[in-house]
């Protein structure tokens, strides 16, 4: 009985060392496509992100493209109701021209007035 059983533990290792020479490879080769498969998997997750953050900094430059069209609309409309008031309106330019030197700090040597003729009177003849 003891042979017997000798016989069949053999046996039992025999297999067992022949079942993991055959097994090792293929263990290495299932682990090898399961590195493959998560390498493939992570570029192209990597892929979707940088191709979801062109895709938002494209909307976001276009948005700031719109917001500048529109905001230069609004310079241009501006621009044109400030010129249509001023167009004929001497007075009102003198007004803020004289505000304008009343109300600034610097105080200037010379100032020209303008005359009938549009020739500033000099004063260069009293100037140290």
């Amino acid at each position: 009985m003891n042979v017997f059983l000798g016989t069949i533990t053999a046996w039992i290792v025999a297999l067992v060392a022949v079942g993991g020479l055959y097994g090792c490879p293929q263990w290495s080769v299932y682990q090898q496509r399961l590195v493959g498969e998560a390498e493939l998997q992570r570029a192209t997750y990597n892929r979707q992100v940088a191709v979801q953050e062109a895709a938002a900094k494209l909307a976001a430059a276009k948005d700031l493209a719109e917001a500048e069209v529109v905001r230069a609309g609004g310079v241009a409309q501006a621009n044109k109701i400030i010129g249509d008031s001023l167009k004929n309106n001497e007075a009102y330019l003198r007004y803020l021209w004289i505000t304008d030197l009343a109300g600034n700090n610097r105080s200037p040597s010379v100032i020209y007035v303008p005359t009938e003729a549009g020739i500033p009177i000099l004063e260069a003849g009293k100037r140290p």
